[in-house]
């Protein structure tokens, strides 16, 4: 009977340590249940109490993160050749010329992104997609990748204002007459108002998207009114000059483009380095159009400088550059070349804060249309004369045009 109690005492404790241990066992494992969370992939993930560092981090994942600046690209030494979109599009012409610029001291493409009125590849911008002002002449992906990897610098050539597509699409934002019909450039070619500031976005946002692809570099061109009477076109009441305009746009194109890290430049008629003001009333005064873009390209064709002839180009006697007469430009790219960068140095020189370099646009093409004696064939020599004269100028890049591409391979330096 002892035994019995004993025994039956002996299994009440037992009993009793398990019911305890149960308890603890199972009070545990249901607040570890409660405290822990399952992920979209079905695993268990421990939570967290409700503290002051989770608050903090769900404030976080609230805000706006401002997205990372561009890196700063390194300045080039721009020594290049002009390409079109087709061109670029064009795989062997692309291997043949990566080839060139890969064994000669040649380092640098201008691209054409917006040329004739479209942009040359499938952009994304609504205001371009909406009219359809864009044809994919080259996959822009693919090429801006092709000429990183090769070291290639490469700059968006983007023509402004000599736009007759979008002109055409939008008449509101032509150049217009004053009977209100549209102004055309020969009877043919649309121009978009400079004035208008709605045009100014349109090609800013153009160019900040060839930035986001990856173009180093922007290029306006056609950055000028047109060569057009008073009296054939209307651009309202006490209009700004057009110098304001002009300037106006390129610093607020510097300004948006330059924050992602890109700089920018413009092409400008290469007389407006020698006549005075805005003699050509084009909107381009040297003084002023370099003051906040980071380069200016004049475009020194020797051959586009009036000659002494009757024909083309001719004006009967020639045209005076830094002081010296020239009947016959086309004849002597060095002392053209030369002569006009001399004259931009020491106008600009005389500028305080004035911001861009002079990179300037070179001749490597025969220009063949001019009446006899009147032009030579551009080859090596002429080519290599040419880059003499920018450098004895004192500036050391430049850029060739030859609007079919063909150019003079032999004149380059080999590495």
């Amino acid at each position: 009977m002892f035994k019995n109690r004993r025994l039956l005492m002996t299994l009440v404790a037992f009993l009793a340590v398990f019911a305890t241990a149960y308890a603890f066992i199972y009070y545990s494992d249901s607040s570890n249940r409660k405290s822990k969370k399952i992920d979209e992939n079905g695993n268990i993930q421990l939570g967290h109490s409700s503290t002051n560092e989770n608050d903090n981090n769900e404030n976080i994942n609230k805000e706006e993160i401002p997205p990372s600046p561009q890196p700063k690209r390194e300045p080039v030494k721009v020594k290049g050749l002009y390409i079109t979109g087709t061109s670029a599009g064009n795989k062997k012409f692309m291997e043949k010329l990566i080839n060139l610029i890969n064994t000669t001291e040649l380092n640098t493409v201008v691209l054409d992104i917006k040329e004739d009125g479209k942009v040359n590849y499938l952009s994304g911008l609504e205001s371009v997609m909406r009219i359809g002002a864009y044809h994919e002449l080259y996959n822009v992906d693919e090429v801006i990748k092709l000429l990183h990897d090769n070291n290639i610098y490469v700059i968006g050539r983007i023509v402004c204002f000599r736009d007759n597509y979008l002109a055409g699409k939008r008449v509101d934002l032509a150049i217009k007459r004053k009977d209100g019909t549209i102004w055309r450039e020969n009877g043919s070619i649309a121009w978009t108002n400079p004035y208008n500031k709605e045009v100014w976005k349109y090609n800013i946002d153009i160019a900040k998207e060839a930035v986001s692809k990856g173009f180093d570099e922007i290029q306006f061109d056609y950055v000028r009114f047109p060569a057009a009477g008073k009296n054939e076109v209307d651009y309202g009441e006490n209009p700004l000059s057009k110098a304001d305009a002009i300037s106006g746009f390129l610093k607020e194109a510097a300004n948006e483009i330059n924050k992602m890290g890109a700089p920018v430049s413009a092409d400008i008629f290469a007389i407006v380095c020698e006549t005075p003001g805005d003699t050509e009333g084009i909107g381009q005064v040297l003084e002023r159009v370099g003051m906040d873009v980071d380069y200016i390209s004049p475009m020194i064709y020797p051959s586009h400088y009036a000659n002494a002839s009757h024909g083309m180009m001719g004006n009967g006697k020639g045209q005076s550059i830094n002081g010296i007469l020239f009947t016959a430009p086309d004849l002597k790219p060095y002392e053209v070349v030369y002569n006009v960068l001399l004259k931009t140095k020491d106008r600009i020189s005389k500028v305080e804060g004035y911001r861009a370099k002079v990179r300037p646009y070179l001749q490597d093409f025969t220009a063949s249309y001019l009446p006899k004696g009147y032009y030579q064939h551009y080859g090596p020599e002429q080519i290599r004369q040419q880059i003499k004269a920018v450098y004895d100028a004192g500036y050391e890049e430049w850029i060739f045009w030859n609007a079919a591409n063909t150019y003079t391979e032999s004149a380059f330096s080999r590495k």
